[in-house]
């Protein structure tokens, strides 16, 4: 169970990690640097592209090779890679943030394909309830393909899907909420419904961060500051910790050739780095399980 590290790639945040099989290759962000990085574990063999805004959450876009549909600052884009080190970038739709200083976070796609991605305000201190969760849908103009399904909440965080896809999970990280929440989903339309408290953090170890589903529905969260990665059963039951050498993980997937390596991506805070030098790193655990292929966006 001790984490392996992949790369000390000393993320500011690093976010959004994402196995692509065909490649057996990780992707991830580093939002504040504006980039995007790849690793291939086998080799090593790590590559890096900057943007022209913070980047925060990634998904492939199914039709398109080598592009990606993501939540910057601004809005969502189509991102793809150059052979000049530079991200390509076009608007697929705008977003009204509620003021100023705002970015996207936390997003994925459900297991239909869906784009789903929070906001928030940068400045966390300020506790401010502006960030919103939004559905992206790609048959409107780019004015209006952003459809707000949540609103008043600090950190959207802790996305992710039941296998059937029948249950969303969604949390706040802010430390005066740390709650993760479940709903059930309708597959068919896209559509949360029947929102339950699913776990309160606040008496366990670590703030609510980035989110997986393994095979076997069981939910895997970050807890960041604790410098842990928990496993809840579907009935919110705290299963396991996995501890890695930092203090702020920040978001798991599972990958490698059998599904059965939980990545996981980690913050470099400033100051005093003496007690976790390796902050920012990219880490892999053998969680015992497997997990799920990550779905592309279809819509």
């Amino acid at each position: 169970m001790q984490a392996e590290l992949i790369l000390d790639a000393r993320c500011g945040t690093g976010e959004s990690p994402v196995w692509i099989a065909h490649e057996q290759a990780l992707y991830w962000v580093d939002i504040p640097a504006r980039q995007l990085h790849r690793i291939e574990p086998a080799s090593g063999a790590h590559r890096s592209w900057t943007g022209d805004e913070m980047l925060a959450c990634i998904a492939p876009r199914e039709g398109h090779p080598g592009q990606w549909i993501a939540g910057m600052e601004s809005g969502v884009f189509a991102i793809a890679t150059q052979g000049d080190g530079t991200l390509a970038s076009t608007r697929l739709a705008n977003v009204a943030h509620a003021q100023a200083g705002m970015r996207f976070n936390d997003g994925r796609c459900d297991r239909q394909g869906r784009f789903w991605a929070g906001t928030m305000l940068m400045d966390m201190a300020a506790a401010r309830e502006v960030g919103r969760v939004y559905r992206y849908q790609s048959d409107v103009n780019a004015e209006a393909a952003l459809r707000v399904h949540f609103d008043q909440m600090i950190v959207p965080n802790g996305m992710a899907f039941s296998p059937d896809g029948r249950t969303m999970y969604l949390s706040d990280s802010h430390p005066s909420v740390q709650a993760i929440w479940a709903f059930d989903y309708d597959t068919a339309t896209g559509t949360p419904h029947n929102r339950r408290l699913f776990v309160d953090m606040k008496p366990l170890p670590g703030r609510p961060d980035g989110a997986a589903v393994d095979a076997d529905g069981c939910y895997w969260i970050c807890g960041n500051d604790a410098g842990l990665v928990h496993r809840f059963t579907p009935e919110g039951r705290l299963d396991r910790s996995l501890p890695v050498p930092v203090k702020k993980p920040a978001m798991c997937a599972f990958g490698g050739s059998g599904l059965d390596t939980l990545f996981v991506t980690s913050i470099r805070p400033g100051g005093d780095l003496s007690d976790q030098p390796l902050a920012g790193g990219v880490f892999a655990l053998n969680p015992g399980v497997k997990g799920l292929p990550e779905p592309a966006c279809r819509f």
